[in-house]
């Protein structure tokens, strides 16, 4: 009998963003950033900055988003930006068709991680909330790390996970975590159904651009193992 040899798989690690990716979380957060600046009397920015500023760490995130204010009043800011995302929270949904794509690729035997700008109290909030975290081997936040684009969030999952980088692959809906992936030395999914459009998307590199949960899920299934 021969045996069925199995594919060779091009990539070891998995690794996700969270707002925008995996987290239906951009119009919320933009929002969220307009009602604080509302809340204290600062002129907002638009929705065009407000989402282009999704995926860094918070500091960064509002000193992008409304680089016009003191930065005195920073503190007050984020702290209101905190008070306001909580009180939506819970209101937030996971893509459709991405806890089942999560589980599929759990249970094939990939290794799965989390690199996210939010915050370490904040991630673990939604994981639970949504039931996932057993479902991610290792995850980084940018409270704990280095701010995307910088490359350390997805260095330390290679170091932790004794996965080399050549075999990691990088998936998010912004700049930021392409620049990243890049900055790292790993391959990148764009996903265009998060805060950055297209035509922003272009701007950096990634193997391709994918529109919706479904076309990520083909897209994997093709790609992940050498034809």
């Amino acid at each position: 009998m021969i045996e069925k040899l199995m594919p060779e798989r091009r990539y070891e690690l998995i690794v996700w963003d969270w707002d925008g990716t995996i987290m239906d979380s951009t119009p919320t957060i933009v929002e969220c950033i307009q009602q604080s600046c509302r809340d204290l009397g600062f002129k907002e920015p638009d929705d065009t900055l407000a989402s282009s500023v999704i995926g860094l760490g918070i500091h960064d995130s509002l000193r992008r988003a409304v680089p016009w204010i003191e930065p005195a009043h920073f503190p007050k800011l984020t702290e209101r930006f905190r008070f306001r995302y909580l009180a939506k929270d819970h209101e937030l949904h996971l893509f459709s068709g991405i806890r089942e794509l999560l589980q599929d690729l759990r249970a094939e035997g990939y290794l799965l991680g989390v690199a996210t700008g939010k915050s370490r109290v904040g991630l673990d909030r939604s994981l639970d909330h949504h039931q996932i975290g057993h479902l991610f081997h290792e995850t980084r936040t940018a409270d704990e790390s280095f701010s995307k684009p910088h490359p350390g969030m997805l260095l330390e999952l290679s170091d932790v996970m004794q996965v080399p980088t050549r075999r990691m692959l990088m998936i998010g809906d912004t700049t930021h975590d392409l620049d990243m992936a890049a900055n790292a030395g790993v391959d990148a999914v764009a996903v265009t159904y998060g805060a950055h459009p297209p035509s922003t998307l272009k701007e950096s590199a990634s193997l391709t651009h994918v529109d919706d949960v479904s076309q990520l899920t083909r897209w994997l299934k093709q790609n992940l193992t050498v034809n």
